[in-house]
């Protein structure tokens, strides 16, 4: 007889593999950073990339099309609307806005969308003849610049000395190729999430700090991969901005597994939800008790039941 398992078997997977590398954090938590107002949250339609940026004399509102330099060259970004306090960015990463978009530019940007399908066409033709492992998930012309972006994600590191030789040849302009990971894919590509709404890396903010397993944990979510996984591989997005509300709040809750005397009777608390604000308290006797988190006060270090 073959074994049969639940999903809650495959808990035991290495889960280090869904998390992200861990490297420096921006942290703008302090309220130390002074940013310009009015301070706009720009987005790069064809990557699902925010940008953070100002002008001093334009006034401008959600929908209207900009021209500011990026890390790919001076190109059209959407005008998402304004903020106070950015996500993950120092002051110093705010750019400055060079003008609004005229009509002209738009219409431009419609043309380049249909070369950009042609071109899409001809990169996965040449990609084929080379016999690249690399699949290409976007392609962008800049509107300023005589250059084309072509994002493509790959398992290892690819050569593509030659592949660039036939495009330039085809093209007769600047190339650029970035090869992006899984969660880059995922936000240029766009999709529903498991809670059914659109992925929050391509409609919250790119911006989120790493996502790890001591998130999850923090909010006692099952360390089921198929379960805190999204459509990408890598552990949800929502973990890292739903995190600190958890923190916050369990400074105001009693730790799990410690032990309290209530009723005539010794209890601990089995589980704490923050959610809900609800504590579930297992007493020596048996009984299992639950009650809000209301009911729980803290006097000279310790909790009691009141």
């Amino acid at each position: 007889m073959s074994p049969s398992y639940t999903e809650d078997d495959y808990h035991a997977d290495d889960l280090s593999s869904l998390e992200d590398p861990q490297g420096e954090h921006i942290d703008t938590s302090g309220g130390n950073f002074v940013f310009p107002v009015p301070l706009y949250h720009l987005k790069l339609e064809y990557s699902s990339e925010s940008l953070y940026a100002t002008h001093e004399s334009l006034e401008l509102h959600s929908g209207d099309h900009v021209m500011v330099g990026t890390r790919y060259g001076k190109d059209l970004a959407l005008v998402m609307g304004t903020v106070r306090v950015p996500i993950g960015i120092r002051p110093e990463d705010v750019v400055v806005i060079d003008r609004k978009a005229t009509e002209h530019d738009l219409e431009r940007s419609a043309e380049l969308k249909v070369k950009e399908a042609q071109a899409f066409s001809i990169f996965r033709e040449k990609v084929a003849q080379h016999k690249l492992d690399m699949k290409l998930v976007a392609t962008h012309y800049l509107l300023e610049e005589s250059k084309i972006l072509f994002f493509f994600s790959a398992e290892n590191r690819v050569d593509f000395r030659d592949l660039v030789k036939d495009l330039v040849s085809i093209f007769k302009m600047r190339i650029e190729l970035r090869q992006i990971g899984v969660r880059d894919e995922s936000r240029i590509t766009g999709g529903l999430g498991v809670c059914g709404r659109p992925y929050c890396c391509n409609s919250v903010t790119d911006k989120l700090r790493p996502v790890s397993i001591r998130m999850a944990k923090d909010q006692n979510l099952s360390l089921n991969s198929l379960k805190i996984s999204g459509q990408c591989g890598r552990l949800l997005c929502c973990l890292a901005y739903e995190h600190e509300w958890y923190c916050e709040e369990r400074k105001t809750l009693p730790n799990e597994g410690i032990r309290l005397y209530y009723d005539e009777c010794n209890f601990r608390v089995s589980e704490v939800n923050p959610l809900t604000r609800m504590i579930r308290l297992q007493g020596e006797d048996g009984r299992i008790l639950e009650i809000p988190a209301s009911r729980m006060t803290r006097v000279d270090g310790k909790w009691r039941v009141q």
